[in-house]
């Protein structure tokens, strides 16, 4: 068979809409920097203890496109000097997603959107933690599969309550 040619009489038509998601945007929803504890955590030895949260929050807006913001706040700390800095970057951005089942809906705006935003978080934080005068903070990447699986499972093991 040569390329281009199809087997069988298939049309184009038959087959299922595939999903389709594309970006429309990525900003900076909010972010904040805060050493409470400056100058004085500068004038020990600095290893921190490093404490990262992630959450990840999704809205409808109008027809197929979604804003997703990724949150990730970072706290360092010492036991002599109590806290060195704590950052909070909102990472965002508008996603269209078209044709897409809820299961895949939720898939999509829970895994693939995040991981998008992702490298675009780290990267403020970082620059963030070195203009308040810290070591740069490269953050570990994260699989937003295994998160999105381990909430989908703690959601189906929360007992429901009918009304």
């Amino acid at each position: 068979m040569a390329w281009g040619q199809h087997a069988g009489r298939e049309s184009m038509s038959e087959q299922p809409a595939q999903v389709q998601m594309r970006l429309e945007r990525i900003y900076l929803k909010d972010a904040s920097f805060e050493s409470p504890n400056s100058p004085k955590v500068f004038a020990v030895q600095w290893h921190p203890e490093i404490k990262v949260d992630i959450n990840t929050k999704a809205t409808p807006l109008d027809g197929d496109r979604h804003e997703v913001v990724l949150k990730i706040t970072v706290e360092a700390s010492t036991a002599e000097e109590g806290t060195g800095f704590i950052v909070e970057v909102h990472q965002a951005g508008v996603f269209v997603v078209e044709r897409a089942n809820v299961d895949q809906l939720r898939h999509i705006l829970g895994v693939t959107c995040p991981t998008t935003l992702f490298p675009y978080v780290r990267e403020s934080i970082d620059s963030l933690v070195v203009k308040g005068g810290f070591p740069p903070l490269n953050i570990a990447p994260v699989n937003f599969e295994a998160v999105y699986a381990e909430a989908v499972k703690r959601a189906g093991e929360q007992p429901q309550v009918k009304h």
